[in-house]
């Protein structure tokens, strides 16, 4: 799974999250139920962003069933929404046939085990089908899957010229989504919206190439692999500036969408992107796994009263020094040098992932950021992989107010 809105437990009201992990599931699902198991492979976070979309227009085009246990979710039971919902098959469509182009991107690159002739041939042939299973569903929901092709095809030509500016190269990514969130104003039945949704998605589509070239800086540099900041010369406190100017149109955008549910959309769009921003472009400040947990505890603190015993706030001063990253603001974290590069989807990736979904991620591949961690750190239960504390912190920071958010000071 991949994507930049990743959002925890300890920092969103329960039902909101309960209600992606809802769009989540259903996606994973109806990929398998359309593709095959291996299409669960391109689960893609921010692709089911445009179920949310859909269904925030109009609840009844996402129904939801009750699915079976599942290991993702520690051997439970959960309410998803529907395989046949029109919004999670768009949200399909647009994962599959942009897991095709990153496929075939590795196999451009030769990175790590791409670089060998017989891996490429099949992971070739991995996203031939990918890309045309997108298609076909893409069709069957009335949507133009030319436009998410065009973009991937439009990307490898950018990225192959010099002298671009960088928003040159952020373009492709911003139409591609654009073109997938206004689709869901014609799914909904309410073409009003296609406008907002598709400068929300021009927005987010900035946003989401950035975030990953900040996430990858270091890594490409050392790899000597493209990545836009170094191709365009850009340094971080300018990619920061045009996140922050993504950031503001995005919440523009989303106010001015005529929607029936609004919670989870502005929960995703507004709150999850900016601290996926803040996160990316914080890595020195302290220890970014308890970031949401610190969160949710300030916010259940009740106003006027004192911070929750045993935090930080009452044991007076910050985190220790050595549980700091080197480096200040702005700064990309080290990778440890014991790790190995990421393999990109194929047959390793695939059993490596079946493998942490088996011990609920107390085993972590040779490439997982996690993989040297403590087992409590390893140890994902439910989705929580933006903290890694497994919701030992949290009681829920919406318990009593029904999950409507009004005046429940959680900032849903």
């Amino acid at each position: 799974m991949f994507g930049i809105v990743r959002p925890c437990r300890h920092g969103m009201c329960r039902g909101l999250f309960a209600s992606w992990m809802a769009h989540l599931c259903g996606l994973c699902l109806a990929l398998r139920d359309e593709h095959g198991h291996a299409a669960r492979l391109v689960t893609n976070y921010d692709g089911l962003l445009v179920s949310v979309l859909a269904e925030a227009q109009s609840p009844a085009l996402s129904p939801r069933r009750r699915a079976a246990p599942c290991a993702l979710r520690g051997f439970s039971g959960a309410e998803v929404v529907g395989a046949q919902a029109e919004g999670v098959r768009l949200a399909a469509a647009t994962s599959l046939i942009l897991a095709s182009g990153k496929v075939r991107d590795h196999i451009a690159d030769g990175d790590g085990m791409y670089a060998r002739r017989p891996v490429a041939a099949a992971a070739g042939r991995v996203a031939a089908r990918w890309e045309a299973a997108g298609t076909r569903t893409a069709t069957a929901v009335g949507f133009d899957a030319g436009v998410l092709v065009d973009a991937v095809a439009r990307q490898a030509r950018l990225e192959a010229e010099p002298g671009l500016a960088l928003l040159a190269l952020t373009a492709p990514t911003e139409d591609a989504v654009a073109a997938a969130f206004a689709h869901t104003a014609e799914l909904a039945g309410k073409p009003h919206n296609a406008v907002p949704l598709a400068e929300a998605g021009r927005c987010f589509g900035r946003l989401a190439h950035l975030v990953d070239a900040v996430e990858d800086l270091e890594e490409d540099r050392a790899a000597g692999a493209y990545n836009p900041l170094l191709a365009t010369g850009t340094d971080l406190a300018e990619a920061r500036r045009l996140c922050d100017d993504a950031l503001l149109g995005l919440r523009l955008a989303v106010a001015d969408l005529d929607l029936e549910e609004r919670g989870l959309v502005e929960a995703l769009l507004v709150k999850e992107a900016r601290r996926s921003v803040d996160r990316v472009f914080a890595q020195g400040s302290p220890a970014a796994g308890d970031a949401c947990v610190r969160e949710a505890a300030e916010t259940r603190r009740a106003p006027g009263g004192d911070a929750p015993a045993g935090s930080r706030e009452t044991q007076g001063g910050d985190a220790p020094a050595g549980s700091r990253r080197k480096g200040g603001p702005g700064t990309a974290p080290p990778r440890d040098p014991r790790l190995q590069p990421e393999p990109g989807c194929g047959p390793r990736l695939c059993f490596a992932l079946s493998f942490m979904a088996c011990s609920c991620g107390l085993y972590r591949p040779p490439w997982d950021e996690d993989r040297y961690k403590s087992c409590g750190e390893r140890l994902d239960c439910g989705g929580c992989d933006a903290c890694g504390q497994c919701c030992n912190a949290c009681s829920g920071c919406c318990d009593g107010c029904s999950c409507c958010c009004d005046g429940c000071g959680c900032d849903c």
